[in-house]
């Protein structure tokens, strides 16, 4: 991609003419120093979510990575800065795409990351004019929507997006209480890290291709996972230990990764790190292993799903313990009608949906028609007669089942004609699972 040089005219503006923004792909000849573009980059990242700037030779493996992604990197200068200033770029972002699965199919999702302003240029008007421009090139490039993960959950609902899954951290007792009362199958072991990058990847595929809200990942999540990298350079990590489970028929179909948290801390905990399993009986497997380790009382993981089926399977459910609940995915709707038809539903019914968007890019009416799952949408000229008006943030919440219309309704995310048209949304768009998101970016 060729630096940002001709403003859209549908874009704010940044608010001090010294500001510009540079938007780059990574080529095949992107360099690789201290001193190039990349570099300065990641180390103006590292500012904004408070992490060390990068070590030189670790420079050329996230290049890797990032072009892996395909990743497209915006940069915004400060030409005016004063002398002895850090010369990095005063705020960063970046996008890249994976599927989506919707049951139906999977979509492409224009995915956002790496958003950070300096504390010295707030309120200058950079994140707008960069999400803004952003949203609207993705719109009109046809992708059905945007997605990102938020570490501030303030922040992007002005730019229509809703939170739309949602996972827990848990803490598992598995001391003598520990026993999963499902029988017992196939055989769970270690395995050596010269093969842990493509079993993770393998079974992540698997994982991701039957589950409904899952999200593709990026190509340092199996190196984590493997811990051939570490959680914040592509080092080896030795603390980590990646065990996997094989059905019946020796077909790998789940894996855990995990380390421990050290002698100093009580009770003894074990911290998963990823736990990936593409059945239900190699989930309930890596965690009969889990609760086999020696010398550990705890395990603790953040990414349960809310629907966990573990403390059903144990003889004593009282020993899973929910300590958070945190969002997951963010969802941003820009073709509504797109959107609606990739996903699958429940059932047959139609309804007129009039979606609100402060910015534009997703408001109308639309009638959406769903017989025997399958959907179909066409835009409507006049949207007195809807059945349901929503905001396009509600819309995002609403879209993976995770939310339901009648919670939206009642925090006045939606009003509706009649409860009859919020009871068929929900059967419209509820599942029999949570959806369900294990990928950060």
């Amino acid at each position: 991609m060729s630096d940002y040089t001709t403003p859209d005219p549908r874009t704010p503006e940044l608010r001090t003419p010294d500001l510009r923004t540079e938007v780059f792909g990574l080529a095949p000849d992107e360099d690789a120093s201290t001193g190039g573009r990349f570099a300065q980059w990641l180390d103006a990242e590292s500012i904004g979510f408070h992490d060390g700037t990068q070590d030189p030779e670790d420079i050329a493996q996230f290049l890797e990575a990032y072009r892996n992604d395909r990743r497209v990197l915006w940069s915004v200068h400060d030409d005016a800065q004063p002398a002895g200033a850090l010369g990095y770029p005063v705020g960063t972002y970046g996008t890249m795409a994976h599927t989506m699965n919707v049951g139906a199919s999977h979509i492409e999702a224009h995915q956002i990351t790496a958003v950070s302003v300096r504390a010295s240029h707030r309120r200058r008007g950079i994140l707008r004019s960069m999400m803004t421009r952003d949203l609207r090139e993705a719109k009109d490039r046809g992708t059905p929507l945007a997605i990102l993960t938020a570490s501030e959950a303030t922040i992007y609902g002005r730019f229509g997006f809703g939170s739309a899954t949602f996972t827990q951290s848990v803490e598992v007792d598995v001391s003598e209480r520990f026993e999963i009362t499902a029988p017992a199958s196939g055989t769970t072991t270690l395995v050596a890290r010269e093969h842990a990058v493509r079993l993770a990847e393998d079974i992540f595929a698997s994982f991701h291709a039957g589950t409904f809200g899952s999200v593709g990942r990026q190509y340092a999540y199996a190196r984590r996972a493997s811990g051939e990298w570490g959680r914040e350079r592509p080092v080896e990590d030795r603390s980590v230990r990646m065990a996997v489970h094989y059905d019946a028929a020796g077909a790998p179909t789940g894996y855990v990764s995990y380390r421990f948290a050290g002698w100093e801390k009580t009770p003894r905990t074990m911290k998963v790190v990823d736990l990936v399993a593409s059945t239900p009986s190699a989930y309930l497997e890596l965690w009969r292993y889990l609760g086999s380790l020696d010398l550990v009382q705890v395990v603790t993981w953040d990414e349960a799903p809310r629907d966990d089926v573990l403390p059903w399977a144990l003889r004593d459910r009282r020993g899973y313990s929910v300590k958070a609940t945190d969002d997951v995915l963010w969802l941003r709707m820009l073709d509504v009608p797109a959107a609606l038809e990739a996903r699958s539903y429940r059932g047959s019914g139609s309804l007129v949906l009039e979606v609100l968007d402060d910015l534009g890019l997703a408001a109308g009416s639309f009638a959406l028609s769903v017989s025997d799952g399958v959907a179909r949408v066409r835009s409507v000229e006049d949207g007195s007669g809807a059945d349901i008006t929503l905001s396009v943030n509600a819309l995002g919440s609403l879209y993976l089942g995770g939310v339901h219309a009648a919670t939206l309704a009642a925090a006045g995310g939606l009003s509706a004609a009649d409860a009859a048209a919020v009871e068929l949304l929900d059967t419209l768009f509820g599942r029999s699972r949570e959806p369900y998101c294990i990928t950060h970016f």
